[in-house]
């Protein structure tokens, strides 16, 4: 006999897990299923962001930001340490513990909150009175049928055509998180997000990392002089990074991957190294769903098709997260989990596109909310720019860290805020005030008459937004 719920939530990722918890909480009787198991074939909720995305890359990057600083930054500041050597299997092991730590977590507020949580993969089987079957296959098969359905399946990462992933050779985000040593030589494809990420990590571990971008212009979605100061950053490290690329043949047959590729200038290259991580986007994941069985609409992309509230093409069916149209970022995810399960509870759910922050966790950090310079330009938006540098933030001297700089865009006419952009340290933190402002429609003069602590790294974002009106306190 099928079990009967007011909600079923399909995923149980970022977007899957809040919506079901927020649905709990309005009152409504939730299942969720999800199928991402731990190597002992356990339960790991928590999607692509806990188990092979935002979660462990954080891990690594902030164990190998240590092994730098001990190696080159701690005689500075007169600890002497001796010779520093980093465990990668300890590492690793630490990444793990935190994954698991969070997979625990979410399942102790599904019971909480009472949310029925199914282990399994999902898929329609067909439309019934009082909504859909939903079949979910794992040790036992069960039959759900839910009045209101939300997917949240996320997505997979994109293979480079006839260069499949084996997670030894070739990676993914998830075999570069598995990595069980330092490689010597380590090849990316793809300059985002995770190459820059994962290129960061080993490069300060002492691999040789080269990085191989098609675009010609490095991070072109940041604001362009955000993006060149990060360059520079990151040439200074040791990071090499390719612009304007065209690969062509890789071959894994040997020991390491040869890869092939023009450079921008159309000379034929030849790169040799013991790993290549492909970084090059991702894909929604709808494998298995069987949306055809109901008619769920998808676009040409695999993506399902939403409108703006988040409600597919099927009464009482709604998408959420990188399985849907817009930024493939957790936060957003979360944001969109939150408003359906208001909606459905007859709320007035809520999700600004305008003010999703944006976050790089490099060193120097990159961060953004709203539009960049150019495309205010472009736009013909009539503007006001100002920016400050931490190398004359205080708090920045004293961590021994002045890269970079914040920059405020404002409308020329009513200074309402339009866009900010970072670049340091610890900007993840500092975008959010960003964030508050331009969601209250505050101007740079608002954030530049706020009283900001001192020392801290949040007088730049004060100092930037004094300079959109050409003025200074000069901290």
């Amino acid at each position: 006999m099928s079990k009967q719920f007011d909600v079923i939530v399909i995923g149980a990722g970022p977007g899957g897990y809040i919506a079901a918890i927020r649905a709990a909480q309005l009152g409504k009787n939730v299942a969720c299923i999800d199928a991402w198991s731990t190597t002992a074939g356990t339960p790991a909720p928590g999607g692509t962001c806990t188990n092979v995305g935002c979660i462990p890359s954080k891990a690594l990057l902030q164990s190998s930001e240590h092994f730098e600083h001990a190696k080159l930054h701690f005689a500075d500041h007169g600890i002497r340490t001796g010779e520093v050597a980093m465990d990668v299997s300890k590492m690793i092991a630490r990444k793990d513990a935190i994954v698991k730590q969070n997979n625990d977590g979410i399942l102790y507020l599904f019971k909480k909150n009472k949310v029925t949580f199914f282990h399994g993969t999902a898929s329609f089987v067909k439309a019934v009175d009082g909504g859909y079957e939903i079949k979910v296959a794992g040790k036992a098969e069960e039959t759900l049928v839910g009045a209101q359905i939300v997917v949240a399946t996320g997505s997979n990462a994109r293979a480079l055509p006839g260069l499949p992933f084996d997670e030894d050779k070739v990676l993914s985000n998830d075999g570069a998180l598995r990595v069980g040593a330092t490689p010597k030589k380590l090849a990316l494809i793809g300059a985002g997000v995770i190459g820059l990420e994962m290129g960061s990590v080993w490069r300060r571990l002492g691999a040789e990392v080269t990085v191989l971008e098609g675009a010609p212009a490095f991070l072109s979605a940041v604001d362009e002089q955000i993006a060149k100061e990060a360059k520079k950053s990151f040439d200074k490290q040791g990071l090499k990074i390719e612009l304007g690329v065209k690969i062509g043949n890789v071959d894994t047959s040997g020991a390491g991957v040869k890869l092939e590729y023009t450079n921008a200038k159309g000379e034929a290259q030849v790169l040799e190294a013991d790993k290549l991580v492909v970084s090059i986007g991702r894909v929604p994941n709808t494998n298995g769903l069987n949306a055809e069985a109901v008619g769920l609409q998808l676009d040409e992309r695999g993506a399902i098709v939403v409108d703006g509230d988040c409600k597919t093409n099927l009464p009482g069916v709604w998408a959420v997260g990188d399985v849907v149209r817009g930024p493939m970022l957790a936060h957003k995810a979360e944001e969109e989990g939150v408003a359906v399960a208001e909606r459905i509870a007859g709320q007035h759910g809520h999700v600004n596109f305008a003010t999703i922050p944006w976050v790089i966790y490099t060193s120097p950090e990159i961060a953004w909310v709203g539009r960049t310079e150019q495309q205010l330009k472009a736009d013909g938006v009539k503007y006001k720019a100002g920016s400050f540098p931490f190398l004359a933030n205080g708090r920045a001297r004293a961590l021994g860290d002045t890269t970079g700089m914040v920059k405020f865009l404002a409308d020329a006419e009513t200074d309402e805020i339009l866009g900010v952009h970072m670049v340091g340290p610890m900007v993840s933190e500092l975008i959010s005030e960003a964030v508050v402002a331009m969601e209250f429609k505050a101007s740079s003069e608002d954030i530049a008459r706020i009283c900001h602590a001192h020392p801290s790294l949040s007088e730049a974002t004060k100092e930037a937004a004094l300079a959109v009106d050409k003025r200074t306190l000069n901290f």
